[in-house]
């Protein structure tokens, strides 16, 4: 009964991330489309694909705040509002200035939601499980992507001049769905803890959820982690030197995430693969058959990212990320592209991101900030995301068209050896701990959690 509740509120706070991946990757059916129908050139046709980006960014820098002063639980709730009003404006819009701010209003959306839909399903999930629990925001992504490429597929092959708002309306559904059952999930109780000190409130959550039963320790060793309980961190407090190390850790996974070029793949390709001979109809299904890798790829990580650890997996996709984007890179320099040759590359790099990066990132993210700090910790590492695939995302199709593919995927593979020495040199180990020993673990934890919680138990982990 107690792992049914867990599941049920960790996978309706994850329906965040599927209309994050949904949102996402939608626009990559509609883009050429959108393109001809408002008229646009490259550069303002850049912007209007790239303004959810740009909503984005605010939403993941602002989107802790109303989690830290407000709870986690309202801002699930107005996150779905904001991905229901955004499908809606999106598939009505009569000009592109009109498509744009709805585009950013689902932006703000997805940046909110990758901030606090990993966060709440890291605070509520036991140490046993938070791995793969956490990690269901990320399998809720690309099963969003994926359901967004066969949609717009369907949608394609049926509709002509106005596919593209059939394309973006159809969100409205998975939202109110997710608008409708996030009301039905409990408080963080971390939150409860630290910012409310509404200790009886968070015992009874716990107690819904705690596996070895020992709530009272669990309880105990929260209202350790800070001194003052009851009294929400301040912006200051987190740029603090306490947090230096974590703050580190967040911004390099959250750059090498999209220095991968994973979101300029996952938005262009359709063009990507119509460059190298594909038919527009086989391009467009071909990128279904990216979503599909990603997911068959995010559900392997999902089951191994708590036997193996973080670390393992972002070894085996940053060789995974070196390999295919070496090859693709070779592909456009050579211009030697033989049937499906690119399209299968960028399946292996799809497989390699998945198992790695997309599996890991939201997770570890979630799990190296003190519960004080813990909303502007996933503010930093997703704004860092989000800024940087606004970068790449707005960009790519100007400095494709410049340079071509050869020097742009050689840039991404040559990121991602720099990647492989962040992981070997620099990056821990967080599977089978608890958020509080993770603070002892990385140096930053109070004195009195260090009583509770000593640090020899962590270091063996």
């Amino acid at each position: 009964m107690r792992k049914r509740k867990i599941f049920f509120w960790a996978i309706t706070a994850a329906l965040g991330g599927f209309l994050f991946g949904f949102d996402t990757a939608v626009i990559s059916g509609a883009e050429r489309q959108i393109q001809d129908f408002f008229d646009l050139g490259d550069r303002l046709h850049g912007i209007t694909v790239g303004m959810a980006l740009y909503g984005t960014i605010i939403g993941a820098i602002f989107g802790g705040y109303p989690a830290q002063y407000f709870g986690r639980k309202i801002s699930l709730i107005s996150i779905a509002i904001l991905f229901f009003a955004s499908a809606i404006g999106s598939a009505l819009a009569p000009d592109v200035y009109t498509l744009m701010f709805f585009r950013f209003i689902g932006g703000l959306g997805i940046g909110a939601s990758s901030v606090v839909g990993p966060m709440y399903i890291a605070e509520i999930a036991p140490a046993k499980y938070r791995g793969r629990l956490t990690a269901l925001f990320q399998f809720n992504i690309v099963l969003g992507i994926l359901i967004a490429y066969f949609s717009n597929y369907l949608i394609g092959i049926q509709v002509d001049e106005v596919a593209w708002r059939w394309m973006l309306g159809v969100e409205t559904i998975p939202a109110a769905a997710f608008l409708i059952l996030v009301a039905r999930v409990p408080e963080s109780p971390r939150w409860l803890i630290v910012a409310k000190n509404k200790v009886q409130e968070a015992r009874e959550i716990l107690q819904m959820v705690s596996i070895d039963g020992d709530v009272e320790k669990e309880v105990e060793a929260i209202r350790a982690s800070d001194h003052e309980e009851g009294k929400t961190a301040r912006v200051k407090d987190f740029f603090s030197k306490r947090f230096k190390f974590p703050i580190i850790l967040a911004f390099l996974i959250a750059f090498f995430n999209q220095m991968s070029g994973i979101n300029a793949i996952i938005y262009f390709a359709p063009r990507i693969f119509e460059q190298t001979g594909l038919p527009a109809d086989a391009a467009l299904l071909s990128t279904v058959g990216v979503g599909v890798v990603n997911l068959i790829f995010t559900m392997l990580g999902l089951l191994l990212i708590d036997k193996f650890g973080r670390r393992h997996l972002m070894y085996i996709g940053s060789f995974g990320y070196i390999v295919s984007l070496s090859a693709i890179a070779y592909a456009f320099f050579a211009d030697t592209f033989t049937g499906v040759m690119v399209p299968v590359l960028v399946f292996v790099f799809i497989a390699s991101h998945a198992i790695g990066q997309g599996a890991v990132i939201w997770v570890f993210i979630s799990e190296i900030f003190p519960n004080v700090v813990r909303s502007f910790g996933n503010s930093l590492g997703s704004s860092t995301h989000w800024v940087f695939a606004a970068v790449i995302t707005t960009n790519f199709v100007y400095f494709e068209s410049l340079f071509g593919g050869g020097p742009i995927f050689a840039f991404f593979a040559f990121m991602m050896v720099l990647q492989l020495l962040f992981v070997w040199k620099v990056m821990p180990e967080s599977k089978g701990i608890t958020l509080e020993e993770m603070e002892v673990k990385l140096g930053v934890s109070t004195e009195d959690l260090e009583e509770i919680v000593p640090k020899t138990k962590n270091e063996t982990s």
